[in-house]
């Protein structure tokens, strides 16, 4: 990469994180222009983008659940909405023909091939929200989540046939991938931890990316995968390389998200009707919220999912770019449709950045849509006679419920936001609820507020912040203890009346309490 290039994205991300938006509207920005200035080749950031865009998938496999895609309104709402969204936009392409002769359509095939290429949404957009707002574990994160790998399962597929080549008969040897878990919980307990994790990452992803693509199937999928296969594996170990990966991850989607303003400056027209196919786009949400209660799901959920979905995939460059390759379309869509995926995300960004906020204002609105009959996994349970609470069932969650328990509390409540993990944990034995602590409807419905004590044990502080704010709005009179990882998060939460524990200052603290107690039990049994 030129240094020039690296400079512009680094202040591009800068400037848009410092007025409020994801760095990677920057990076998008830096595009157009280090191509509007001649700096740089698409060429030299292909390698960076490719890679970037096979670990995002191998980290989706490593946190996907296959469970979560068995839903109905999981791939019936992908399906359904593609049959919806794909009509209704091959018809604009077509009238966009009409009106300018550039980009008119040779045949229909095409305008309904554009149209299936804009029919998805971006998995990159939705997995960087989620991880910005901590809610990756979230019910309507899987969701959503969900419906993008059955999108993206569509999209290998047409991939397939559009470039004319179809699956050798090599491709059968791929089953055998089913039967290696054995042995790939036996080579992940070889490899440990540390730099040599980090490289097997590498090693899965890319390779098994590679295996795929010379047997004529799309190596994403195969990421996705061997990312899979790795979880049922060893879930610990999958998280673990997960979380090793994720900041790698994301600096290597830097070079995607470069190339996209490689495919050229467009013109007047063009911006024209990238801006009407964004227009356009509003309707998505709409549709997909639709769909989400009609199977049952509530309006809440369908809000946040449907939302999540709302803007034009990365995948859809790489149909549209097939596309041209196969003489159906002109190069002019590319870049048009490039233009359009960067204006959906400047309009999906600040939606999504404020979409709790306008859900409760919008609440009264939406909820009359819900189904009176509502799926298990949207049935809000009771708290009990629970006084205590703790909001977040992960591993610092999960340790203080022990702590309470140990200490002599007796009406704890444990509120886990994955339905799979509160099930678990229920188990084996904690009195958990499956629950959002940022849900309004949660803490109404279930009194929330009228617990002594909340501890918030998540991992995003934004997020920790959004439920102090609920907390003071319905009026919580009782304490709230909140976990920070970092100086200033713990300073804001003082200031906003919590006991903040600042996580990486006080464990060697308790590391040493932890030590004298031990020390004292030795010297207990030696003296005895």
């Amino acid at each position: 990469m030129e240094p020039l290039v690296i400079i512009l994205a680094f202040t591009a991300g800068l400037v848009l994180r410092r007025v409020g938006y994801p760095p990677m509207l920057g990076y998008l920005i830096a595009g157009f222009v280090a191509h509007s200035m001649g700096v740089g080749t698409i060429e030299s950031l292909e390698p960076l983008a490719s890679a970037g865009v096979t670990l995002l998938l191998f980290t989706i496999g490593l946190k996907l659940d296959p469970k979560a895609l068995a839903p109905r309104y999981v791939w019936g709402s992908a399906i359904l909405h593609m049959l919806i969204a794909v009509p209704l936009t091959a018809a604009v392409i077509l009238l966009i023909g009409l009106l300018y002769s550039p980009l008119a359509m040779d045949n229909q095939a095409a305008a309904w091939a554009l149209a299936f290429a804009l029919s998805f949404s971006s998995t990159v957009f939705a997995i960087k929200i989620c991880e910005e707002r901590g809610e990756s574990a979230s019910f309507y994160a899987s969701i959503a989540v969900g419906v993008l790998v059955v999108q993206d399962v569509m999209a290998v597929v047409y991939l397939s046939m559009a470039s004319g080549k179809y699956p050798t008969v090599w491709a059968l040897g791929l089953f055998a991938l089913l039967f290696i878990r054995p042995l790939l919980k036996r080579l992940l307990n070889a490899i440990g931890h540390g730099e040599l994790l980090l490289f097997s990452g590498f090693v899965f992803a890319l390779t098994t990316a590679e295996l795929f693509e010379l047997v004529q199937i799309k190596g994403g999928l195969g990421a996705i995968i061997i990312g899979m296969l790795l979880a049922s594996a060893d879930k610990e170990k999958a998280k673990e390389l997960y979380e090793q990966l994720a900041g790698l991850k994301n600096l290597l989607l830097i070079g995607f998200f470069l190339q996209i303003g490689y495919y050229g400056f467009p013109s007047i027209t063009m911006i024209i009707v990238a801006i009407v196919l964004t227009v356009l786009i509003v309707l998505r949400p709409i549709i997909y919220f639709s769909l989400f209660t009609f199977f049952g799901l509530r309006a809440r959920t369908g809000w946040l999912s449907g939302n999540l979905l709302f803007n034009y995939s990365e995948f859809g460059l790489i149909v549209t770019a097939a596309t041209v390759e196969a003489g159906m379309l002109s190069a002019e869509w590319i870049t048009t449709l490039a233009l359009a995926m960067t204006l959906s995300f400047f309009v999906a960004t600040p939606l999504n950045r404020r979409v709790h906020d306008l859900y409760r204002q919008y609440r009264r609105h939406l909820t009359p849509f819900e189904r009176n009959k509502r799926l298990p996994e949207e049935e809000i349970g009771s708290l009990g006679n629970a006084d205590t609470a703790v909001l977040g069932m992960g591993r610092v969650g999960r340790n203080a419920y022990e702590a309470l328990t140990a200490s002599g509390h007796e009406h704890i409540v444990g509120i886990e936001e994955s339905y799979a993990r509160t099930q678990s944990l229920s188990k084996d034995g904690f009195n958990c609820v499956h629950g959002d602590a940022s849900d309004r409807d949660f803490w109404e419905r279930t009194r929330l507020v009228d617990c002594k004590l909340l501890l918030i044990g998540l991992s995003n502080h934004r997020e920790n912040m959004q439920i102090v704010a609920l907390a003071k709005e319905l009026e919580f009179s009782g304490t709230l203890a909140v976990a920070a990882r970092f100086p200033d998060h713990k300073l804001q939460l003082e200031e906003a009346g919590c006991i903040a524990f600042n996580l990486y200052e006080e464990v060697g603290r308790d590391f040493a309490m932890h030590t004298l107690r031990e020390i004292g039990q030795q010297r207990g049994v030696s003296s005895t």
